[in-house]
Protein backbone atom coordinates (compact mmCIF):
# COMPACT_ATOMS: atom_id res chain seq x y z
CA UNK A 1 0.00 0.00 0.00
CA UNK A 2 1.54 3.31 -1.05
CA UNK A 3 1.34 6.49 0.97
CA UNK A 4 -0.07 9.45 -1.00
CA UNK A 5 2.42 12.28 -1.43
CA UNK A 6 1.58 15.94 -1.05
CA UNK A 7 1.25 17.71 -4.39
CA UNK A 8 3.30 20.91 -4.41
CA UNK A 9 2.44 23.83 -6.65
CA UNK A 10 4.90 25.78 -8.78
CA UNK A 11 4.72 29.37 -7.57
CA UNK A 12 6.33 32.54 -8.93
CA UNK A 13 8.26 34.90 -6.68
CA UNK A 14 5.75 37.63 -7.58
CA UNK A 15 2.91 35.52 -6.24
CA UNK A 16 4.77 34.80 -3.00
CA UNK A 17 5.39 38.53 -2.48
CA UNK A 18 1.62 39.15 -2.27
CA UNK A 19 1.38 37.04 0.90
CA UNK A 20 3.09 39.39 3.33
CA UNK A 21 0.71 40.21 6.16
CA UNK A 22 -0.77 38.64 9.34
CA UNK A 23 -3.06 35.75 8.48
CA UNK A 24 -1.60 35.51 4.98
CA UNK A 25 2.13 35.02 5.33
CA UNK A 26 4.39 33.10 2.97
CA UNK A 27 8.18 32.90 2.78
CA UNK A 28 10.77 31.33 0.50
CA UNK A 29 13.50 29.15 2.00
CA UNK A 30 15.92 27.59 -0.47
CA UNK A 31 13.51 27.63 -3.45
CA UNK A 32 10.70 26.17 -1.36
CA UNK A 33 7.56 28.10 -0.44
CA UNK A 34 6.17 27.85 3.09
CA UNK A 35 2.82 29.09 4.33
CA UNK A 36 3.41 30.41 7.86
CA UNK A 37 -0.03 32.01 8.24
CA UNK A 38 -1.18 29.73 11.04
CA UNK A 39 2.29 29.00 12.40
CA UNK A 40 3.21 32.67 12.84
CA UNK A 41 1.66 33.03 16.29
CA UNK A 42 3.58 29.96 17.46
CA UNK A 43 6.97 31.14 16.21
CA UNK A 44 9.44 31.27 19.13
CA UNK A 45 10.70 34.68 17.99
CA UNK A 46 7.23 36.15 17.80
CA UNK A 47 5.11 37.43 14.92
CA UNK A 48 7.17 40.60 14.46
CA UNK A 49 10.17 38.58 13.27
CA UNK A 50 8.16 37.01 10.46
CA UNK A 51 6.56 40.32 9.44
CA UNK A 52 9.97 41.89 8.85
CA UNK A 53 10.19 43.38 5.35
CA UNK A 54 13.07 41.02 4.54
CA UNK A 55 11.02 37.96 5.56
CA UNK A 56 7.31 38.26 4.85
CA UNK A 57 6.66 37.35 1.22
CA UNK A 58 10.39 37.36 0.54
CA UNK A 59 13.28 34.95 0.11
CA UNK A 60 14.26 34.38 3.77
CA UNK A 61 16.91 31.75 3.09
CA UNK A 62 19.82 33.72 4.52
CA UNK A 63 17.78 34.88 7.51
CA UNK A 64 16.62 31.33 8.24
CA UNK A 65 20.10 29.80 8.19
CA UNK A 66 21.40 32.49 10.55
CA UNK A 67 19.02 31.15 13.17
CA UNK A 68 18.15 27.53 12.44
CA UNK A 69 19.82 24.25 11.52
CA UNK A 70 18.67 22.62 8.30
CA UNK A 71 17.24 19.70 10.26
CA UNK A 72 14.40 21.96 11.45
CA UNK A 73 12.90 21.91 7.96
CA UNK A 74 12.95 18.11 7.94
CA UNK A 75 10.74 17.74 11.01
CA UNK A 76 7.20 16.60 10.11
CA UNK A 77 5.56 19.63 11.71
CA UNK A 78 7.57 22.06 9.61
CA UNK A 79 7.63 19.97 6.44
CA UNK A 80 3.82 20.17 6.35
CA UNK A 81 4.04 23.94 6.03
CA UNK A 82 5.54 23.72 2.54
CA UNK A 83 2.94 24.58 -0.10
CA UNK A 84 5.05 24.79 -3.22
CA UNK A 85 8.34 25.38 -4.98
CA UNK A 86 9.63 28.52 -6.69
CA UNK A 87 9.11 28.48 -10.43
CA UNK A 88 12.26 27.61 -12.39
CA UNK A 89 14.47 27.15 -9.32
CA UNK A 90 16.05 24.17 -7.58
CA UNK A 91 17.01 23.89 -3.89
CA UNK A 92 20.72 24.29 -3.17
CA UNK A 93 20.84 22.93 0.37
CA UNK A 94 20.82 19.15 0.61
CA UNK A 95 20.83 17.25 3.89
CA UNK A 96 23.56 14.66 4.26
CA UNK A 97 21.98 11.29 3.60
CA UNK A 98 22.26 8.25 5.86
CA UNK A 99 25.66 6.66 5.35
CA UNK A 100 26.90 9.47 3.12
CA UNK A 101 30.44 10.82 3.18
CA UNK A 102 30.52 14.55 3.97
CA UNK A 103 31.65 16.87 1.21
CA UNK A 104 32.68 19.61 3.65
CA UNK A 105 36.48 20.14 3.49
CA UNK A 106 38.36 18.23 6.21
CA UNK A 107 35.14 16.77 7.61
CA UNK A 108 36.48 13.32 6.72
CA UNK A 109 39.96 11.78 7.03
CA UNK A 110 42.06 11.91 3.87
CA UNK A 111 41.52 8.27 2.96
CA UNK A 112 37.76 8.92 2.65
CA UNK A 113 38.22 12.05 0.56
CA UNK A 114 37.70 11.56 -3.21
CA UNK A 115 40.94 11.81 -5.18
CA UNK A 116 43.19 10.89 -2.25
CA UNK A 117 44.81 7.56 -1.45
CA UNK A 118 46.31 5.87 1.59
CA UNK A 119 48.74 2.96 2.07
CA UNK A 120 46.88 1.72 5.13
CA UNK A 121 43.33 0.94 4.06
CA UNK A 122 42.26 -2.12 2.04
CA UNK A 123 38.91 -3.01 0.49
CA UNK A 124 37.74 -4.69 3.68
CA UNK A 125 38.41 -1.46 5.57
CA UNK A 126 36.38 0.53 3.05
CA UNK A 127 33.50 -1.95 3.20
CA UNK A 128 33.49 -1.87 7.00
CA UNK A 129 33.53 1.92 7.06
CA UNK A 130 30.57 2.11 4.73
CA UNK A 131 28.57 -0.34 6.84
CA UNK A 132 29.56 1.37 10.10
CA UNK A 133 28.56 4.79 8.78
CA UNK A 134 25.10 3.51 7.88
CA UNK A 135 24.76 1.60 11.18
CA UNK A 136 25.75 4.65 13.22
CA UNK A 137 23.48 7.05 11.34
CA UNK A 138 20.43 4.81 11.43
CA UNK A 139 20.67 3.07 14.80
CA UNK A 140 23.13 4.75 17.14
CA UNK A 141 22.83 8.49 16.45
CA UNK A 142 19.08 8.82 17.21
CA UNK A 143 19.46 6.90 20.47
CA UNK A 144 22.53 8.92 21.45
CA UNK A 145 20.73 12.22 21.08
CA UNK A 146 17.66 10.96 22.95
CA UNK A 147 19.73 9.55 25.82
CA UNK A 148 21.80 12.71 26.19
CA UNK A 149 18.47 14.50 26.55
CA UNK A 150 16.95 12.21 29.19
CA UNK A 151 20.20 11.10 30.85
CA UNK A 152 19.39 7.40 30.63
CA UNK A 153 21.81 4.68 29.62
CA UNK A 154 22.17 3.32 26.10
CA UNK A 155 19.03 1.50 24.93
CA UNK A 156 19.20 -2.27 25.04
CA UNK A 157 17.99 -2.38 21.43
CA UNK A 158 21.20 -0.64 20.35
CA UNK A 159 23.32 -3.01 22.44
CA UNK A 160 21.54 -5.95 20.83
CA UNK A 161 22.03 -4.53 17.32
CA UNK A 162 25.74 -4.12 18.02
CA UNK A 163 25.92 -7.65 19.39
CA UNK A 164 24.26 -9.03 16.27
CA UNK A 165 27.12 -7.59 14.21
CA UNK A 166 29.67 -8.86 16.78
CA UNK A 167 30.71 -5.25 17.25
CA UNK A 168 31.42 -5.69 20.96
CA UNK A 169 34.00 -8.33 20.11
CA UNK A 170 35.57 -6.21 17.36
CA UNK A 171 35.98 -3.26 19.71
CA UNK A 172 38.54 -5.30 21.66
CA UNK A 173 40.82 -5.41 18.64
CA UNK A 174 42.27 -8.33 16.68
CA UNK A 175 42.83 -11.62 18.45
CA UNK A 176 41.73 -15.17 19.19
CA UNK A 177 38.43 -13.96 20.66
CA UNK A 178 37.21 -13.26 17.10
CA UNK A 179 37.73 -16.81 15.85
CA UNK A 180 34.56 -18.32 14.45
CA UNK A 181 32.56 -15.07 14.65
CA UNK A 182 30.70 -13.48 11.74
CA UNK A 183 31.93 -9.91 11.76
CA UNK A 184 29.62 -7.16 10.50
CA UNK A 185 27.53 -9.61 8.54
CA UNK A 186 30.60 -11.26 7.06
CA UNK A 187 32.24 -8.12 5.64
CA UNK A 188 35.50 -8.82 7.46
CA UNK A 189 37.06 -12.21 8.12
CA UNK A 190 38.22 -12.76 11.71
CA UNK A 191 41.73 -13.64 10.60
CA UNK A 192 42.12 -10.40 8.58
CA UNK A 193 40.68 -8.08 11.22
CA UNK A 194 43.37 -5.59 12.27
CA UNK A 195 43.73 -2.38 14.25
CA UNK A 196 42.66 -0.24 11.28
CA UNK A 197 39.34 -2.08 11.26
CA UNK A 198 38.99 -1.30 14.95
CA UNK A 199 40.03 2.33 14.36
CA UNK A 200 37.20 2.65 11.83
CA UNK A 201 34.65 1.27 14.31
CA UNK A 202 35.82 3.62 17.05
CA UNK A 203 35.82 6.69 14.84
CA UNK A 204 32.47 6.02 13.21
CA UNK A 205 30.77 5.48 16.57
CA UNK A 206 32.16 8.79 17.85
CA UNK A 207 30.20 10.62 15.15
CA UNK A 208 27.14 10.49 17.43
CA UNK A 209 28.28 13.87 18.86
CA UNK A 210 27.34 12.80 22.38
CA UNK A 211 30.44 12.33 24.50
CA UNK A 212 28.86 10.77 27.57
CA UNK A 213 26.85 8.34 25.47
CA UNK A 214 30.06 7.26 23.73
CA UNK A 215 31.45 6.11 27.06
CA UNK A 216 28.11 4.65 28.09
CA UNK A 217 28.10 2.64 24.85
CA UNK A 218 29.86 -0.20 26.68
CA UNK A 219 33.04 1.86 26.80
CA UNK A 220 33.83 0.19 30.11
CA UNK A 221 33.84 -3.15 28.33
CA UNK A 222 36.80 -2.01 26.25
CA UNK A 223 38.66 -1.27 29.48
CA UNK A 224 37.34 -3.99 31.78
CA UNK A 225 37.10 -7.08 29.59
CA UNK A 226 40.64 -7.39 28.12
CA UNK A 227 42.15 -8.38 31.50
CA UNK A 228 39.63 -11.23 31.58
CA UNK A 229 40.59 -12.26 28.04
CA UNK A 230 44.32 -12.02 28.72
CA UNK A 231 44.59 -13.21 32.30
CA UNK A 232 41.39 -15.04 33.22
CA UNK A 233 41.14 -18.82 33.47
CA UNK A 234 39.61 -20.71 30.55
CA UNK A 235 36.60 -21.52 32.69
CA UNK A 236 36.06 -17.86 33.57
CA UNK A 237 36.44 -16.75 29.94
CA UNK A 238 33.97 -19.37 28.69
CA UNK A 239 31.46 -18.22 31.30
CA UNK A 240 31.78 -14.45 30.97
CA UNK A 241 33.01 -13.48 27.52
CA UNK A 242 30.15 -14.89 25.37
CA UNK A 243 27.61 -13.16 27.61
CA UNK A 244 29.35 -9.82 27.24
CA UNK A 245 29.73 -10.10 23.47
CA UNK A 246 26.03 -10.95 23.21
CA UNK A 247 25.02 -7.82 25.14
CA UNK A 248 23.42 -9.74 27.95
CA UNK A 249 25.69 -8.34 30.66
CA UNK A 250 26.81 -4.80 31.20
CA UNK A 251 30.50 -4.09 31.67
CA UNK A 252 30.20 -0.38 31.35
CA UNK A 253 30.41 2.39 33.93
CA UNK A 254 29.41 1.77 37.48
CA UNK A 255 25.73 2.58 37.73
CA UNK A 256 24.72 -0.20 35.36
CA UNK A 257 27.61 -2.66 35.43
CA UNK A 258 27.10 -6.32 36.22
CA UNK A 259 30.84 -7.06 36.52
CA UNK A 260 33.72 -5.01 37.88
CA UNK A 261 37.40 -5.49 37.07
CA UNK A 262 38.97 -4.37 40.35
CA UNK A 263 42.52 -3.92 41.59
CA UNK A 264 42.68 -4.92 45.28
CA UNK A 265 45.43 -4.42 47.82
CA UNK A 266 46.74 -7.78 49.04
CA UNK A 267 49.54 -8.73 51.42
CA UNK A 268 52.09 -9.00 48.64
CA UNK A 269 51.00 -6.07 46.50
CA UNK A 270 48.05 -5.72 44.11
CA UNK A 271 45.69 -8.41 42.86
CA UNK A 272 43.07 -7.97 40.12
CA UNK A 273 39.68 -9.61 40.60
CA UNK A 274 36.56 -9.89 38.47
CA UNK A 275 33.74 -9.11 40.89
CA UNK A 276 30.12 -9.72 39.86
CA UNK A 277 27.38 -7.44 41.12
CA UNK A 278 25.85 -9.09 44.15
CA UNK A 279 25.67 -8.98 47.92
CA UNK A 280 27.96 -6.32 49.34
CA UNK A 281 28.37 -4.44 46.05
CA UNK A 282 26.72 -1.04 45.93
CA UNK A 283 26.88 1.73 43.32
CA UNK A 284 25.79 5.35 43.66
CA UNK A 285 25.56 7.76 40.78
CA UNK A 286 28.05 10.62 40.76
CA UNK A 287 26.66 13.71 39.08
CA UNK A 288 29.19 15.56 36.97
CA UNK A 289 29.18 18.23 34.27
CA UNK A 290 29.96 15.31 31.97
CA UNK A 291 26.86 13.19 31.32
CA UNK A 292 24.74 10.71 33.28
CA UNK A 293 24.57 8.51 30.19
CA UNK A 294 28.16 7.49 30.94
CA UNK A 295 27.04 5.95 34.23
CA UNK A 296 29.76 7.49 36.44
CA UNK A 297 29.46 5.95 39.89
CA UNK A 298 30.87 5.65 43.40
CA UNK A 299 31.31 1.95 44.14
CA UNK A 300 31.60 0.30 47.54
CA UNK A 301 32.53 -3.32 48.30
CA UNK A 302 31.47 -4.43 51.77
CA UNK A 303 32.70 -7.88 52.82
CA UNK A 304 32.30 -9.22 49.30
CA UNK A 305 33.27 -12.84 48.73
CA UNK A 306 34.93 -13.58 45.39
CA UNK A 307 35.65 -17.08 44.05
CA UNK A 308 39.37 -17.81 43.72
CA UNK A 309 38.89 -18.56 40.02
CA UNK A 310 37.96 -14.89 39.52
CA UNK A 311 41.56 -13.83 40.13
CA UNK A 312 42.96 -12.38 36.90
CA UNK A 313 46.60 -13.33 36.46
CA UNK A 314 48.62 -14.25 39.53
CA UNK A 315 48.00 -13.06 43.06
CA UNK A 316 50.02 -9.93 43.93
CA UNK A 317 50.82 -9.42 40.21
CA UNK A 318 47.92 -7.08 39.56
CA UNK A 319 49.94 -4.08 38.48
CA UNK A 320 51.11 -5.93 35.39
CA UNK A 321 47.51 -6.90 34.60
CA UNK A 322 46.31 -3.29 34.88
CA UNK A 323 49.18 -1.80 32.92
CA UNK A 324 48.73 -4.39 30.17
CA UNK A 325 45.57 -2.70 28.92
CA UNK A 326 46.66 0.92 29.06
CA UNK A 327 48.16 1.08 25.57
CA UNK A 328 45.01 -0.15 23.87
CA UNK A 329 42.73 1.90 26.11
CA UNK A 330 44.63 5.11 25.38
CA UNK A 331 44.82 4.34 21.68
CA UNK A 332 41.02 3.91 21.60
CA UNK A 333 40.66 7.29 23.29
CA UNK A 334 42.89 8.86 20.65
CA UNK A 335 40.67 7.41 17.90
CA UNK A 336 37.63 9.00 19.49
CA UNK A 337 39.28 12.33 20.23
CA UNK A 338 40.49 12.82 16.67
CA UNK A 339 37.09 11.96 15.18
CA UNK A 340 35.30 14.28 17.62
CA UNK A 341 37.58 17.16 16.63
CA UNK A 342 36.79 16.51 13.00
CA UNK A 343 33.04 16.84 13.63
CA UNK A 344 33.72 20.22 15.21
CA UNK A 345 35.75 21.30 12.17
CA UNK A 346 32.76 20.38 9.99
CA UNK A 347 30.31 22.30 12.19
CA UNK A 348 32.56 25.38 12.15
CA UNK A 349 33.10 25.28 8.40
CA UNK A 350 29.36 25.16 7.78
CA UNK A 351 28.58 27.93 10.24
CA UNK A 352 31.38 30.22 9.11
CA UNK A 353 30.18 29.87 5.52
CA UNK A 354 26.48 30.56 6.18
CA UNK A 355 26.68 33.09 9.01
CA UNK A 356 26.75 36.60 7.58
CA UNK A 357 27.88 39.77 9.33
CA UNK A 358 27.39 43.10 7.54
CA UNK A 359 26.49 41.20 4.40
CA UNK A 360 29.58 39.00 4.34
CA UNK A 361 30.12 35.42 5.63
CA UNK A 362 32.38 34.89 8.62
CA UNK A 363 34.93 33.29 6.32
CA UNK A 364 35.57 36.76 4.88
CA UNK A 365 37.32 37.63 8.15
CA UNK A 366 41.00 36.69 8.39
CA UNK A 367 40.74 35.92 12.10
CA UNK A 368 38.08 33.27 11.41
CA UNK A 369 40.13 31.73 8.61
CA UNK A 370 43.11 31.60 10.96
CA UNK A 371 41.10 29.69 13.57
CA UNK A 372 39.91 27.24 10.93
CA UNK A 373 43.48 26.80 9.72
CA UNK A 374 44.66 25.94 13.23
CA UNK A 375 41.79 23.51 13.78
CA UNK A 376 42.49 21.75 10.49
CA UNK A 377 46.24 21.55 11.17
CA UNK A 378 45.68 20.00 14.58
CA UNK A 379 43.18 17.34 13.48
CA UNK A 380 45.19 16.34 10.40
CA UNK A 381 48.38 16.05 12.43
CA UNK A 382 46.62 13.92 15.05
CA UNK A 383 45.00 11.64 12.45
CA UNK A 384 48.29 11.04 10.64
CA UNK A 385 50.17 10.32 13.87
CA UNK A 386 47.35 7.99 14.92
CA UNK A 387 47.47 6.09 11.64
CA UNK A 388 51.24 5.73 11.88
CA UNK A 389 50.99 4.26 15.38
CA UNK A 390 48.14 1.99 14.26
CA UNK A 391 50.36 0.68 11.47
CA UNK A 392 53.09 -0.08 14.01
CA UNK A 393 50.58 -1.92 16.22
CA UNK A 394 49.67 -4.11 13.25
CA UNK A 395 53.32 -5.05 12.82
CA UNK A 396 54.43 -5.51 16.42
CA UNK A 397 53.85 -8.16 19.03
CA UNK A 398 52.21 -7.06 22.25
CA UNK A 399 55.56 -7.13 24.01
CA UNK A 400 57.11 -4.93 21.33
CA UNK A 401 54.22 -2.48 21.58
CA UNK A 402 54.84 -2.05 25.31
CA UNK A 403 58.55 -1.44 24.90
CA UNK A 404 58.51 0.65 21.73
CA UNK A 405 55.28 2.63 21.39
CA UNK A 406 53.71 2.87 24.85
CA UNK A 407 55.41 6.25 25.18
CA UNK A 408 54.29 7.34 21.71
CA UNK A 409 50.70 6.42 22.49
CA UNK A 410 50.96 8.42 25.70
CA UNK A 411 52.32 11.43 23.82
CA UNK A 412 49.67 11.06 21.13
CA UNK A 413 46.90 11.05 23.70
CA UNK A 414 48.37 14.13 25.34
CA UNK A 415 48.49 15.81 21.91
CA UNK A 416 44.92 14.79 20.99
CA UNK A 417 43.33 15.93 24.24
CA UNK A 418 45.21 19.22 24.44
CA UNK A 419 44.46 20.09 20.82
CA UNK A 420 40.86 19.06 21.39
CA UNK A 421 40.52 21.72 24.08
CA UNK A 422 42.10 24.33 21.82
CA UNK A 423 39.66 23.39 19.06
CA UNK A 424 36.75 23.66 21.50
CA UNK A 425 37.81 27.18 22.47
CA UNK A 426 38.22 28.24 18.84
CA UNK A 427 34.85 26.75 17.94
CA UNK A 428 33.07 28.74 20.67
CA UNK A 429 34.70 31.93 19.40
CA UNK A 430 33.53 31.17 15.86
CA UNK A 431 29.95 30.45 17.00
CA UNK A 432 29.84 33.27 19.54
CA UNK A 433 26.91 33.11 21.97
CA UNK A 434 25.42 30.20 20.06
CA UNK A 435 28.47 28.15 21.07
CA UNK A 436 27.41 28.13 24.72
CA UNK A 437 23.74 27.27 24.29
CA UNK A 438 22.43 23.73 24.69
CA UNK A 439 19.97 24.02 21.81
CA UNK A 440 19.95 25.46 18.34
CA UNK A 441 22.79 26.21 15.96
CA UNK A 442 25.66 25.62 18.35
CA UNK A 443 24.36 22.76 20.45
CA UNK A 444 27.08 20.32 19.36
CA UNK A 445 29.75 22.96 19.97
CA UNK A 446 28.44 23.60 23.49
CA UNK A 447 28.32 19.89 24.25
CA UNK A 448 31.87 19.36 23.01
CA UNK A 449 33.17 22.40 24.91
CA UNK A 450 31.70 21.11 28.18
CA UNK A 451 32.78 17.48 27.82
CA UNK A 452 36.18 17.67 26.10
CA UNK A 453 38.14 18.34 29.34
CA UNK A 454 37.29 14.80 30.47
CA UNK A 455 39.34 13.37 27.62
CA UNK A 456 42.42 14.98 29.16
CA UNK A 457 41.90 13.00 32.37
CA UNK A 458 40.58 9.59 31.34
CA UNK A 459 43.25 6.95 30.79
CA UNK A 460 45.90 9.16 32.35
CA UNK A 461 46.25 12.91 32.74
CA UNK A 462 48.06 14.85 30.02
CA UNK A 463 51.09 15.70 32.15
CA UNK A 464 51.50 12.11 33.31
CA UNK A 465 51.33 10.74 29.77
CA UNK A 466 53.72 13.36 28.47
CA UNK A 467 56.20 12.38 31.15
CA UNK A 468 55.69 8.69 30.30
CA UNK A 469 56.56 9.39 26.68
CA UNK A 470 59.72 11.27 27.54
CA UNK A 471 60.83 8.70 30.12
CA UNK A 472 60.48 5.89 27.60
CA UNK A 473 62.49 7.95 25.10
CA UNK A 474 65.16 8.56 27.72
CA UNK A 475 65.54 4.82 28.27
CA UNK A 476 66.27 4.48 24.56
CA UNK A 477 68.72 7.36 24.49
CA UNK A 478 72.15 6.08 23.36
CA UNK A 479 74.96 6.84 25.80
CA UNK A 480 77.22 7.68 22.88
CA UNK A 481 75.06 10.59 21.71
CA UNK A 482 76.63 13.98 22.27
CA UNK A 483 76.35 17.41 20.67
Amino acid sequence: MSTPTKQLKTISREEVAKHNKPGDLWVIIDAKVYDLSRFASLHPGGLAVLLDENVAGQDATDVFYQLHRHEVLLKPGYARLQVGVVEGEEPEVKAQQVGEISKVPYAEPTWLTPGFSSPYYKESHKALQKAMRKFTDEIVFPDAQAREEDGKRISQSVVNAMAEMNMHAMRLGPGKHLKGLKLMGGLVKPEEFDYFHELIINQELMRVKARGYADGMLGGMVIGLPPVLNFGSEKLKQEIVPQVFAGKKWITNGTFSDYFTVGCRTDGGLTVLLIPRGEGVETTQIKTSYSTTAGTAYITFDNVKVPVENVLGREDDGLRVILSNFNHERWVMCCGSVRSQRTIVEECFKWASQRKVFGKPLTAQAVIRAKLANMISRVEAAQNWLENITHQMNNMSYKEQSSKIAGQIGLLKKFCTSTGQETAQDAVQIFGGRGITKTGMGRFIQHYYVTVPFDALLGGAEDVLGDLGVRQAMRQMPKSARL
